[in-house]
């Protein structure tokens, strides 16, 4: 009677078992991204203050300030750039955190394609 127990409680621990996953193959990576110079995209913008937006894009359009934050407006027939400031630390100027843009008639278009546009149509 000993070895019918052992036999099924051995067979119950082999079903448990299962077998190995199948390798996983490498995730697909994105290729890169054709490098511009720094001086050309979003890193002029974010992290600016808006004296510095003034500098490099001209007189805002609209200038809009709630509690703390501030919106800047940028555009030309191009597009169109709302730069958000807030303020990085108590005390401290407010800085631009994050960009939106888009074509005049509101669709979307790339950041970095409108920072550029703005800045040559000057």
């Amino acid at each position: 009677m000993r070895t019918p127990l052992t036999l099924i409680a051995l067979l119950l621990l082999a079903a448990c078992g299962g077998t190995t996953p199948p390798p996983r193959s490498p995730a697909a990576v994105a290729p890169p991204l054709p490098s511009l110079p720094k001086s050309a995209g979003l890193d002029r913008v974010i992290g600016s203050d808006a004296r510095g937006l003034v500098a490099q894009f001209g007189q805002a359009q609209q200038d809009v300030r709630e509690e703390g934050a501030r919106k800047l407006q940028f555009g030309n027939a191009a597009c169109i750039m709302d730069a958000y400031l807030y303020p990085p630390a108590k005390g401290k100027d407010p800085v631009v955190t994050y960009i939106a843009t888009r074509l005049p008639d509101g669709r979307d278009i790339d950041r970095q394609a409108c920072v550029l546009a703005l800045t040559k149509r000057r």
